[in-house]
């Protein structure tokens, strides 16, 4: 598809936007379900009790200060690189292959399809974009400062040798396609047919053709199922920091990066980490491990971290044209 030198400026302007807007409430959100916060007493190397001396942070808006009290606007904007590039990525593909022959000024629109076809796409678009997202969330939760424009460095910080030897391990993540394909189909085989089923399928005339009895149902299904996908996206959360380890014994702590003269700096002024992290040593073994030592550790409430985004989120989908 050919596009004029204004709807490319458009893009790059609606992207740049979406970008500084975004990332920062991105970041702050992913370090929130990502903190781990356990319950009770934990047991040190010799077995003894000690008590968690970690982060406790209790709302959205309170990572979000720490954040800035810790490591300013730049801690804001951890991850922005590989946002940026895997957004540039997804966003090329749809202009070459996937967008409609005229131009939509930045608004792409899946295609029509059945259920299965709808289901194959999403699935496949989530499979393309997972490594990035992986290393965008690692980005985001590492207490060092990555360089933006040396990839090679940042990558021997994200990725454990095993990953950095078969990149294709990070799809064996334990847990952690089951948690996206999971949301994929509660959205996908579960709201998209009752949104076809009760909503008029354009906007332009919505408030007109709504039958306001059925936009109600609607709305209590988007909220009931906020049950289901919130501790999805905090799983999902979870998976994606936990790195695979060809040996338990390896200490993730120290995130290897041998062979480099010089390695990443923590932020400075600091000397403490935004958020804690649970051991690499006692990784989650898959999503209903994850969901019962989440419950267990943390208690059922870490699984229901920043519910409401998930709420906005689906009700976003409401007015999706």
């Amino acid at each position: 598809m050919q596009i004029g030198i204004l709807d490319f400026l458009a893009i790059i302007f609606s992207i740049s936007v979406s970008l500084a807007i975004f990332v920062p409430l991105t970041g702050v959100l992913v370090r929130f379900r990502a903190n781990y916060n356990p319950k009770g007493l934990q047991l040190d190397a010799e077995g003894g009790a000690q008590p968690h001396t970690g982060p406790v942070v209790q709302s959205y808006f309170g990572m979000m200060r720490r954040v800035y009290n810790i490591e300013g606007v730049l801690g804001l904007y951890k991850g922005f690189m590989p946002t940026l590039l895997s957004t540039a990525f997804v966003t090329g593909l749809i202009i070459a292959f996937m967008d409609t022959p005229k131009p939509s000024h930045g608004k792409y629109r899946a295609p029509e399809a059945s259920i299965l076809g709808t289901l194959f796409y999403s699935t496949l678009l989530m499979l393309i974009s997972l490594p990035t997202s992986i290393m965008t969330y690692r980005a985001i939760t590492t207490p060092l400062r990555l360089p933006w424009l040396n990839a090679a460095k940042s990558l021997r910080v994200l990725l454990t040798p095993t990953e950095r030897r078969r990149p294709w391990i990070l799809y064996l993540t334990p847990g952690l396609l089951a948690a996206e394909v999971s949301h994929i189909a509660v959205v996908v085989m579960g709201l998209n047919p009752l949104r076809r089923l009760l909503l008029p399928s354009q906007t332009v005339k919505f408030f007109e053709e709504v039958s306001y009895l059925k936009f109600g149902i609607y709305l209590i299904i988007l909220s009931l199922s906020v049950i289901v996908l919130a501790p999805l996206e905090v799983m999902a959360t979870r998976l994606a920091i936990q790195r695979n380890h060809s040996s338990t014994e390896y200490n993730s702590v120290s995130q290897e990066i041998t062979g480099d003269a010089e390695g990443p700096n923590e932020f400075s002024g600091t000397d403490e980490d935004v958020i804690g992290l649970r051991n690499e040593e006692d990784p989650y073994l898959g999503l209903v491990d994850c969901a019962k030592r989440i419950a267990d550790e943390e208690g059922w409430k870490a699984l229901y971290r920043a519910w409401w985004i998930t709420l906005l989120g689906t009700f976003g989908s409401v007015i999706s044209v």
